[in-house]
């Protein structure tokens, strides 16, 4: 377990209220700045970021806020559409999920055209949630009700998978659009053929609750996960089961997001609520922590798409982490 002296973030961004979600947008946005949105209570605020890391000419970062859109409920998980791009004619397209079990499609302009489509279905909670990356036409989510929905973006419901315990984490492959993987609390993880809706190979925890996992999209036969106190990581060309374990938070581990920038470096995160909140950054190469840092009441957590450079939220700030290399 770790000890040890733990980092001040590298930047913070001041916000207006709790922030419960953050997520860098995985694609270009066209543009030397990268997309970011946070969710509170009753809003998204959608931005840009430039950091000095950019070879821009700006000390520290530079943060610009493009709209805050109202949301009617906390956002409990939020997603972004590979449709969202900043120039030519900007589109920001993203979608949300909250406690009354429905998906929200934000689609803006950000000028006068705004449009949002609700998607019901689930019949419980919604945990995750992810478009399909390459023309990001789909959006797959998972529920506590035991199930994978695929929908299309008129707010159809085209799929359901059905799991053996709460889905909880489930992300798409980069190229190969067929392939999905979905994690569930009982601590499997499924990749699944979406042509005949089949598992086409499973990986096992050996342990639960699985309370999040996530698919290396640098490298993808590298999958990581926490369960209880411990980071688990596999190589799927080798085991169903982890070729990597060990204990990394105190209490329990609540998320775990692989870097886009380096195939070896992943964050993990310590449950929320606490007062203050742990995060661990973790190089395959290092039996410790490269950092250690912590947020008030954190809840969140993304990786920059070309930066080592992570973000969690917390009481009215993020917090972004810069990974020395």
């Amino acid at each position: 377990m770790q000890e040890g002296s733990s980092r001040s973030p590298s930047y913070t961004v001041t916000c207006e209220d709790y922030v419960h979600v953050v997520e860098f947008s995985p694609f270009s946005s066209g543009t030397p700045a990268s997309l970011l949105a946070y969710g509170g209570n009753q809003y998204v605020v959608v931005g840009t970021c430039l950091f000095q890391e950019e070879g821009m000419e700006i000390e520290g970062v530079e943060f610009n806020v493009l709209r805050a859109f109202h949301h009617e409920l906390r956002v409990d998980a939020l997603a972004w559409s590979p449709d969202s791009r900043l120039d030519r004619i900007p589109t920001i397209r993203f979608c949300t999920a909250a406690a009354d079990r429905r998906l929200r499609l934000l689609t803006s302009d950000l000028q006068d055209r705004h449009e949002v489509k609700v998607m019901e279905g689930h019949t419980s909670y919604i945990n995750h949630l992810v478009f399909e990356p390459t023309e990001g036409k789909q959006i797959a989510s998972v529920s506590d009700d035991h199930t994978c929905r695929l929908w299309d973006l008129d707010g159809n419901e085209n799929t359901v998978l059905r799991l053996r315990s709460p889905g909880i984490s489930v992300c798409w492959h980069p190229e190969e659009v067929f392939k999905l993987m979905v994690a569930e609390k009982k601590g499997t993880i499924r990749f699944y053929d979406l042509v005949t809706h089949q598992a086409i190979l499973s990986l096992d925890c050996g342990q639960s609750p699985l309370m999040s996992a996530d698919w290396c999209l640098t490298n993808t036969i590298k999958v990581g996960a926490v369960a209880g106190s411990d980071w688990l990581i596999w190589d799927i060309t080798r085991s169903s089961y982890p070729q990597e374990k060990r204990p990394a938070h105190r209490d329990k581990a609540s998320l775990i997001k692989w870097s886009r920038a380096n195939e070896n470096l992943f964050a993990t995160t310590g449950c929320p609520g606490k007062i203050s909140s742990q995060l661990l950054i973790h190089h395959l190469g290092h039996p410790q922590p490269v950092t250690i840092g912590s947020a008030t009441v954190g809840s969140g957590l993304s990786w920059h798409r070309t930066l080592p450079l992570c973000v969690i939220g917390g009481d009215r700030k993020l917090c972004f982490w810069m990974t020395e290399m």
